[in-house]
């Protein structure tokens, strides 16, 4: 089947350009918006818009069908501590009528393959399909099924279970499963309790073009300007949801260890995002006297998130959990090297000694004794930045993504057809 002839439904709780800034959120996004490029005919069945972000121009194509199913959550949704509460109810009943919706549209002949992400298409497999469904799914990073830190483990996972239960049973029922990395893989058939046979890697990615097309240098100058940064002052760049997971308070820790090296000066930190953690790290960093080498820039446009990444010496990304992590590819593909921590799918981008460094997660000295070494090496930074940038160019860039995913389109097609000739 060509690609101009398919036709997905893509079926996500929440889009950027509709519901605000997220992983999950801009990988369904991109993902739409390189379908539709490549003459893919798009059903996207997520919420009702909470916003709408001028600059996407793939929500008026033509060939883009949306369709919303309304999200039923409890009054006090959003507010700290709810996450797993909602996850569990909201979510869910979410996932059952979206998915019903789904495989309305697939019976009713209006679309030929479903592409589902997490628990969201929950309604197509319960009841049990009585056949043999062109279901794709991406279950992105699992966080139901725990973290890193044993103890929060063991919690997380009594708490989620009856998310655990709808993600197992979509991926019981799907045709393809996709890991968003490599390093994912046997965690995804652990955690889903599939067989390795069903997982294919299609990894997230950026979009190359955009990203050169929002900064360069001369924005990343202005952008130190305007925040009083001197040229000569290392910009440590961290960007992500301000919540205790992200592990922005050990990056804290980290630096105030590695300001007792005589010659770790001349540096600044700043932290693109924000969350309820905010005023609890705020106060860490006060604590710590980091508050004048500390910049909360808070959200921001991709303009100038992008400018930042310019802006910066180092990307450092700290997190305690992770699934794939488009911000780090981001700043990749602005050249700049990495130090992250060693879960998810991070390994398979920073590449220690060629794009950065890897440290233990929760380690606040393994990841001081890297930020040191950070600048013991600054001459060798700008060639980690170019490795950083042509592992981007090769491996997670748009371009050859989508061809991997359109061929495991074809190939899930293909094996439907096959199945319903033989019945």
């Amino acid at each position: 089947m060509s690609d101009s002839s398919i036709r997905v439904a893509l079926v996500s709780r929440a889009s950027a350009a509709l519901h605000g800034p997220g992983g999950l959120e801009r990988h369904v996004d991109d993902l739409a918006c390189q379908l539709l490029d490549r003459g893919v005919a798009v059903t996207l069945i997520t919420r009702p818009a909470s916003r709408t972000s001028a600059e996407a121009d793939w929500l008026r194509d033509e060939r883009l069908t949306l369709k919303t199913i309304r999200y039923r959550t409890f009054p006090f949704a959003g507010r700290r501590g709810t996450t797993i509460l909602d996850r569990n109810t909201a979510y869910l009943y979410f996932g059952f009528n979206a998915g019903r919706q789904a495989a309305r549209l697939l019976s009713d002949g209006h679309v030929d393959l479903v592409h589902g992400h997490g628990a969201s298409v929950l309604g197509a497999v319960l009841p049990a399909p009585t056949a043999k469904v062109p279901l794709v799914l991406t279950p992105h990073g699992m966080e139901e099924f725990g973290g890193t830190d044993l103890f929060q483990t063991g919690l997380k996972r009594i708490a989620y279970r009856p998310l655990q239960t709808a993600v197992r049973r979509c991926a019981r029922y799907a045709t393809r499963i996709l890991a968003t990395d490599q390093a994912l893989v046997s965690n995804t058939v652990t955690n889903l309790r599939v067989p390795e046979s069903s997982v294919r890697v299609v990894p997230n990615a950026v979009d190359l073009g955009r990203c050169d097309a929002l900064a360069g240098p001369t924005e990343g100058a202005k952008i130190r300007s305007v925040w009083d940064i001197p040229s000569a002052d290392r910009v440590f760049l961290s960007v992500g949801r301000v919540e205790k997971n992200k592990g922005f308070n050990v990056l804290a820790g980290a630096l105030a260890q590695a300001c007792r090296d005589s010659e770790f000066r001349r540096w600044r930190w700043v932290i693109v995002g924000d969350g309820h953690y905010r005023s609890t790290l705020e106060r860490i960093v006060r604590q710590l006297g980091l508050q004048d080498r500390t910049l909360f820039v808070g959200a921001t446009t991709d303009r100038e998130l992008h400018a930042w990444y310019e802006a910066a010496t180092v990307f450092v990304h700290p997190t305690l959990y992770e699934g794939s992590s488009i911000v780090t590819l981001e700043a990749m593909a602005h050249s700049r090297p990495v130090v992250a921590s060693r879960v998810g799918g991070l390994p398979d981008k920073v590449l220690p000694e060629v794009t950065g460094w890897l440290v233990s997660p929760g380690d606040a000295a393994d990841l001081g004794h890297a930020l040191t070494e950070v600048l013991h090496l600054e001459e060798h930074l700008p060639r980690m930045g170019e490795a950083g940038r042509a592992l981007v160019e090769r491996c997670f860039s748009w371009p050859s993504v989508t061809e991997r995913l359109l061929s495991h389109y074809d190939e899930v097609l293909a094996e439907c057809a096959s199945l319903r000739a033989s019945r």
